[in-house]
């Protein structure tokens, strides 16, 4: 079975306008393989491949960088010093999509403490709070992070989706998923260094000055 890269279609096949973004549509195209095809090449993968199934498609997540680990490291500091309920928990997969279809291995999952006690590999969403990803310098990080990502976090009803932007020196905040639509109806973006509100259920603001110095 062949692992390819994701590559963005030309738009106006298999995607539909949603919100301020091109979301996309699984409806249109079939996917590569079953989703339990997919998991049992998850499963077999080399250690350092990190594998997602993200409409459709098998792709490859790249391995994190320092800096990008060092983001990941300090947003579960953070999201411990103001919610000690919860536990950021790094590279945790996730059912995402419609109908669960869809396989993500999040930078970060915001859930409660000791939320995933009993769970498989591939985790429900109901319960997580949310979902965490921190841009990679590759080509598909612009279709992966900033349309696939909030089309599926949003379609599996996550309430928020964070993704720290290092390409645009920004964090935006995607709130109030529509499920059916797949989209969130509520995108925030803040420049480093400026303070952004994370809503309910997460419930507080936050401070960026740190991811200055993370910065390409």
């Amino acid at each position: 079975m062949t692992i390819v890269q994701h590559s963005p279609p030309e738009l106006g096949a298999g995607w539909r306008g949603g919100g301020d973004a091109m979301t996309p549509s699984t409806a249109d195209h079939q996917p590569q393989m079953l989703v339990e095809e997919f998991e049992e090449l998850a499963r077999n993968a080399p250690e350092l491949v990190r594998l997602e199934f993200i409409n459709g498609k098998v792709v490859v997540k790249p391995v994190p960088d320092g800096n990008h680990s060092e983001i990941v490291a300090w947003l579960t500091k953070v999201c411990m010093q103001h919610r000690p309920d919860l536990m950021l928990y790094a590279e945790r997969e996730l059912k995402i999509e419609k109908y669960r279809k869809g396989r993500a291995k999040a930078d970060g999952v915001l859930a409660p403490d000791r939320h995933f006690v009993g769970t498989g590999e591939w985790a429900e969403p109901d319960g997580v709070l949310m979902t965490v990803e921190v841009t990679s310098r590759d080509r598909d990080a612009n279709q992966r992070d900033r349309i696939d990502k909030p089309y599926g976090y949003a379609a599996a009803g996550i309430p928020i989706y964070l993704l720290v932007d290092r390409d645009a020196n920004s964090v935006v905040v995607h709130a109030d998923p529509d499920p059916a639509k797949g989209k969130y109806d509520s995108v925030t973006s803040r420049a480093f260094g400026v303070a952004i509100d994370l809503p309910e259920p997460v419930g507080f603001t936050l401070e960026t000055d740190a991811l200055k110095e993370f910065a390409y």
